[in-house]
């Protein structure tokens, strides 16, 4: 039987379920990677399992978003990862070291492997033929447990690359274009799996970040094979023993296609204030900027910096512009010292900022008031960039450059002749800013300081579920939406009842005390309920404020296990223009004795009823019912 590289991976790992078509299926994890906005509470999570060591092949801690030090709370957050570390057998990737998708790609990323990560972009590693997916925090704490990760069989949407791309077109070009074709929801329940002659056209990093913003159609992940490209990227980065060849088996017939022809691909732009709002740049150009910002896990590898400093070389960026920069990872950074690009990037007015996240999280370079930002990152949800009347697009490192010159939107085709690069065969590797193990996990002593504080803990779901609809709201909302990130909210993530003050903050600033007040109760959601990042602050803190189930059309993949995660129902309308018979201040009231597929919702205040399905597995069932995965994993080790 023939099979696709992702269905080879699933094979391979499957060790509950069978691989059909709309079944659960359970899969064994090699690697797991965290951050420290999700890992703090992740840990803690994992820590409550009581597991002595981590029971995976390989786990990560990285320190890439909460960098910024203005308090005791973030430098806390990491004592207690690197301590977490050293006892549980976990690589600790210290601050500065680098963003987790971009160092993993360089320094682990295995073909043929698994990984779960704690971070929606995770699938960043799918460019090496791995099968990498992102998830809440607490089901990649029980994958370190051993537990296998389910998820739904999937679908895999083929696509197919041909020809090679032109000057001034790129890899974000390439993504930009399958998300306008697909949207924000076209890829749920998805695998894109790459293939065709134009695969080979594309290095590791530029596969990697198509990979990487896959994401934005609700793909689960994205996969490239790995072929020569991969092996010499291995072998660059001195890790050519983990190479193997791994594509589709020739003939194997995709149950959904796309074609893109890389001949034809124009820069592309993503329009405020979503991924999928995309325009040709010659069709935008003209619009006058204020920041340019080029960096994030999507644009900031080596090739993409180099193809940067090129670009600017000799040049200068226009006096109404901030460009920053922001290298990947500590590697690329010391190499770009090493060829002198640095300084290219430097002398045009560039501003060289960590190797962290930053901006793209909304940590630093937030936009002025009614600013208007053009960034190679990967999301541009309003108000993500830590200011809320900003416009911000998304373009490639071409556009950003020719953009950041003239000091409006650009075609980067006007720039002249396009520079060709050469990666070097071998890059300098310099791993000094990992932590090992300790060798003597005993002695190791977990620091939490005051703002850590413990998980809550949250009762079995009861039989009947009373309150008032506290929030409806629209379409495509993002777990930025339901809990932002930010330099003032990021560093509670370790602080349930204090961050859970901020659910809602921009859609409704008084929605925390309302819930409080009223005991909790219902939230109204319409299609694509909490898409984006994978922070299951924006299920937990919900939970804490007595949400007791969200109705809506339709859920993102990561928000949906995440609402079971942590004991909330995610209830689906059986008729979508339900939605619009329910309001705020309904009193609603429904039976979940044996959490049936179909409910019937009471509206005491229109006296109507809705039929409302729950769209979950026995086990689901059981997690939900539990009050949360927490709660089921620890019934089932007492049974063992």
């Amino acid at each position: 039987m023939v099979k696709s590289l992702s269905e080879k991976i699933i094979s391979n790992h499957l060790v509950e379920g069978r691989d059909k078509p709309w079944e659960q299926i359970g899969l064994r994890i090699d690697h797991t990677l965290t951050q420290d906005a999700t890992g703090t509470i992740a840990y803690l999570e994992f820590e409550a399992m009581g597991v002595a060591r981590v029971k995976t092949e390989l786990s990560l801690s990285f320190v890439d978003h909460n960098i910024l030090q203005n308090d005791f709370r973030n430098p806390d957050d990491h004592k207690y990862l690197q301590g977490v570390a050293a006892k549980y057998g976990i690589v600790f990737s210290r601050p500065g070291n680098g963003i987790c998708h971009q160092v993993y790609l360089e320094r682990f990323a295995r073909p043929g492997y698994t990984l779960l990560g704690s971070d929606s972009h995770t699938p960043t590693a799918g460019g090496t033929g791995m099968l990498a997916i992102g998830a809440g925090g607490l089901d990649v704490a029980a994958a370190m447990a051993g537990e296998p990760f389910y998820l739904e069989r999937q679908n895999v949407m083929g696509i197919k690359l041909t020809r090679t791309l032109p000057p001034f077109s790129s890899a974000k070009d390439v993504i930009l274009g399958v998300i306008g074709r697909l949207g924000v929801k076209g890829g749920v329940n998805k695998v894109l799996e790459y293939h065709g002659p134009g695969v080979k056209a594309l290095s590791v990093p530029e596969r990697g970040t198509i990979a990487n913003m896959g994401t934005e159609t609700g793909a689960t992940t994205s996969v490239f094979p790995s072929d020569n490209v991969t092996r010499s990227f291995l072998k660059a980065q001195e890790r050519e023993q983990h190479w193997i060849d791994l594509k589709a088996d020739e003939g194997f017939s995709y149950e959904e296609n796309l074609e893109v022809n890389l001949g034809e691909v124009e820069p592309l732009i993503a329009l405020p204030h979503s991924p999928d709002k995309v325009r040709k740049v010659s069709e935008v150009e003209g619009t006058a900027l204020d920041q340019v910002c080029i960096g994030s896990c999507t644009n900031s590898s080596l090739r993409d910096l180099r193809i940067a400093a090129e670009l600017l070389k000799g040049k200068r960026i226009n006096d109404g512009v901030s460009l920053t920069i922001s290298p990947g990872s500590r590697q690329v950074l010391e190499n770009l010292i090493d060829s002198g690009d640095l300084l290219h990037l430097v002398k045009a007015g560039a501003r060289i900022i960590e190797s962290a996240c930053g901006p793209c999280i909304g940590t630093g370079q937030a936009p002025s008031t009614d600013g208007v930002s053009l960034r190679t990152f990967n999301r541009n949800f309003e108000g993500r960039s830590g200011t809320q009347s900003a416009k911000v697009y998304l373009g490639s490192i071409e556009t950003a450059v020719a953009s950041a010159i003239q000091g409006e939107i650009t075609d980067p085709r006007k720039l002249g002749k396009y520079p060709k690069i050469v990666l070097p065969e071998k890059v300098n590797v310099n791993d000094n800013m990992f932590i090992f193990p300790s060798k003597t996990p005993s002695s190791t002593r977990i620091v939490k300081g005051p703002n850590i504080k413990p998980l809550p803990s949250f009762p079995s779901m009861p039989k009947t579920l009373r309150g008032e609809v506290l929030l409806k709201v629209g379409d495509n909302v993002s777990t930025d939406d339901i809990l932002p990130g930010g330099s003032t909210i990021l560093p509670l993530r370790s602080n349930i009842p204090e961050i859970s003050k901020f659910t809602f903050n921009y859609l409704d600033p008084e929605f925390a005390q309302r819930s409080l007040d009223k005991g909790g109760g219902f939230i109204v959601g319409g299609e694509n309920y909490g898409q984006g990042s994978s922070r299951e602050h924006a299920a937990l803190a919900p939970k804490f404020l007595g949400v007791k189930a969200i109705i809506a059309k339709s859920f993102a993949r990561i928000h949906f296990a995440n609402l079971i995660n942590f004991g909330i129902a995610p209830l689906i309308f059986t008729k979508k223009e339900d939605y619009s018979n329910l309001s705020h201040g309904d009193a609603l009231e429904m039976e979940m004795k044996d959490l049936d597929t179909n409910i019937c919702l009471r509206d005491s205040t229109k006296e109507v009823q809705i039929p409302v399905k729950l769209r979950l597995n026995d086990r689901q069932k059981e997690v939900l019912n539990a009050g949360g995965k927490l709660n089921f994993i620890r019934a089932k080790q007492r049974r063992r």
